[in-house]
């Protein structure tokens, strides 16, 4: 089980815990093949998503997860609540905790901002991406991922490639693969790969070819397309020409080596349509996998016990 009250970030979690994560979501996954998607295995448990953020998988898939396992899920529509009228995160947080909401899937603009949500909350907390911290469960699903289809974590030669300066996946990655001994490395303009990503443990590349040869998996990262007002990049067309990842690109890679995205994508930005529709492409089973691990979290987190209570 999870030593920590809240799940904040894959930097301090440790691998024993994110095995036991991982090991979880194996018969979560069995659950959704089936042709009944329910358990009542948290029946009577009640959890709230908080986004303020925009959000189409991460939020669906907590949703979807809690209905295959009989949770009871609230989504506050921030928009039209009362944070609108100026009621502070605590307030709102404490409201619906009174109401008897025992966890919340949190997304925040600001770095923290689930972490000082914890710190004064009894209600279990998960961060569900904050600023440009941390998404730890998109890190999850992509190393279960990345297991399933590769293998030990710990042999593989793993590639990140893009907009990692804006990229709170990119970090979760690292965090997390790192701490497995695999060899991760990045790559992207310069303009956008963040000063400490030297004290990550990682390989920094500016030229993709360098850094996509011989990978076991490339892992490419939406470009944040908003960022383009502030002057970063000349242009779309030119980011494609010199780090999008292309079909002839695709040949530097292992001939069993998996293409991923975390999603949404910018097709002919980041990656090309004929990338994403190689048959090494798992971008679709991310997806997938994504409602497994956080079946997996809540789970572990409204009270499950032992495996045998999942079935």
């Amino acid at each position: 089980m999870l030593k920590a009250k809240d799940l904040l970030g894959l930097r301090t979690l440790s691998t024993d815990e994110m095995d036991e994560i991982m090991r979880v979501a194996i018969p979560m996954k069995d659950i959704i093949m089936r042709d009944i998607k329910k358990v009542p295995t948290l029946r009577g448990k009640s959890m709230a998503t908080l986004f303020f953020e925009n959000s189409t998988r991460t939020k669906s898939s907590f949703e979807i997860a809690a209905k295959y396992l009989s949770a009871d899920c609230t989504n506050l529509a921030v928009s039209t609540s009362s944070v609108q009228k100026g009621e502070t995160l605590i307030d709102t947080a404490i409201t619906l905790e009174v109401m008897g909401i025992e966890l919340f899937v949190m997304r925040h603009g600001a770095s923290g901002a689930p972490h000082f949500l914890g710190r004064n909350t009894k209600a279990r907390i998960i961060n569900a991406g904050d600023g440009m911290n941390e998404h730890p469960t998109q890190g999850l699903l992509d190393m279960f991922t990345m297991k399933d289809k590769k293998g030990d974590l710990g042999n593989l030669t793993v590639t990140i490639l893009g907009d990692v300066a804006h990229s709170r996946v990119a970090r979760s990655n690292i965090w997390g693969l790192t701490k497995y001994g695999a060899n991760v490395r990045v790559v992207g303009p310069e303009t956008l790969l963040p000063i400490e990503l030297q004290k990550m443990g990682v390989e920094v590349y500016t030229d993709v070819d360098k850094a996509l040869k011989g990978a076991d998996v490339v892992n490419v990262l939406r470009l944040q397309k908003e960022r383009q007002s502030s002057g970063l990049l000349p242009s779309l067309v030119e980011y494609n020409k010199f780090w999008g990842l292309t079909s002839k690109r695709l040949e530097l890679i292992k001939e069993d080596g998996i293409i991923m995205h975390p999603g949404p994508m910018n097709r002919g930005v980041e990656i090309m349509p004929e990338v994403y529709e190689d048959p090494r492409s798992v971008v679709d089973e991310q997806v997938t996998n994504g409602v497994a691990i956080r079946m997996a979290l809540l789970f572990m987190m409204l009270g499950g016990k032992t495996s045998d209570e999942i079935n």
